[in-house]
Formats: structure tokens, sequence, C-alpha cells
């Protein structure tokens, strides 16, 4: 965690000054949080399938999911509200450095044909969301131990004004953009 935080501190905070002329330290977008959630559209068939969603994403982050519940009911998808549908977990301070330090250094290079992550999947407001198709790329992760290969959302959120400014953050911070 502290390597991340203090290459922020002491490179990456000077660097933004600099290339967007901010004249306060207060301006300069952070990393505010991560939240990463995993979809379940098969719990109705498998309840089980919600405890190892749970289980993996507890490995992979240190930290306990909360369990998603649907908000409305959808006949089309056979889905009641309030039925548990997910999990997600909110990443902030040292845990959210420590993933992102893992997710670019480690996770995304095991990805099979890996070239960079798209620049293109901001939101318009600061904020970046990429998808993963399976959680074996995560070192916590045995494949012996898994049921099945799921994948998980990861959202970047940043106090960050233009996605211009989002994407330096992230690209200083060591996100593989593709080129």
């Amino acid at each position: 965690m502290e390597v991340l935080k203090e290459q922020y501190v002491k490179e990456v905070v000077p660097l933004l000054m600099k290339k967007f002329n901010y004249t306060s330290i207060m301006e300069v977008p952070k990393l505010e949080k991560i939240v990463i959630n995993i979809g379940l559209g098969e719990t109705k068939d498998n309840p089980k399938a919600l405890d190892n969603a749970v289980n993996d994403l507890t490995q992979i982050t240190g930290q306990k999911p909360v369990i998603t519940k649907a908000k409305k009911s959808i006949a089309a998808f056979k889905l009641r509200e309030g039925a548990k549908i997910g999990c997600k977990v909110t990443l902030r301070a040292g845990r959210m450095y420590d993933f992102a330090q893992k997710l670019f250094n480690v996770a995304l290079p095991r990805v099979r044909d890996f070239r960079g992550v798209s620049a293109h999947a901001f939101d318009g407001r600061g904020n970046y969301s990429m998808g993963i198709k399976e959680q074996l790329i995560f070192p916590e992760i045995e494949y012996d131990k898994i049921d099945k290969v799921r994948g998980m959302d990861i959202i970047f959120v940043t106090t960050a004004k233009t996605d211009e400014e989002a994407k330096e953050l992230l690209s200083l911070l060591g996100m593989p953009f593709r080129n």
C-alpha cells in the first residue's frame, strides 16, 4: 500500500499540478474509492453460487462483500424484488491502493492476449469502469477450488472533474492503457 500511496504523493501530484496548472494541492484529483461488483444471474437456480462468489471476492480484496438485492421484480428474468443477485466491495484508503497495485502489476498482465485496457471507458465525470471476464487472473484464486469462472466489474471513482484528468491520474498510478 505504502508504495503506491508514496508514489502518488511524491511523483503524481507534482506532475498533475504542472500539467493542468493547478494553484492548490487540493485541486489535484485523487483516487477516492474502488468498487468491485460481481453480478450473478444463476442464484435462483444455484443458491450456492452466491457463497462461492462472496468467498472469491473476500480472497481477492481482503474485505467481506455486501450482498446486493434486486430493486424491482422483472418477470422476463424470473426475478423477484429483494432476491439476492450479487455482491460488491467498496475499497478505500490502504486496501484501495493495495488492490490497485495488485490489479495493475500482477492480475492484468496475466490476462490472455493482454494489450492494455480501453481508454474509452470513462463516464464523463472522471470515473473509470472496466470488466474482467474471469477471477482466475488474481493470484489468490486457485483454479482447482472454483466452481465456475465468473467475471466482475471494477469501478475507479476519482475526484477528477474531467475524463482527461482522470486518465492522466490513472496512467500515472500505473493503469496500462491501450495505445
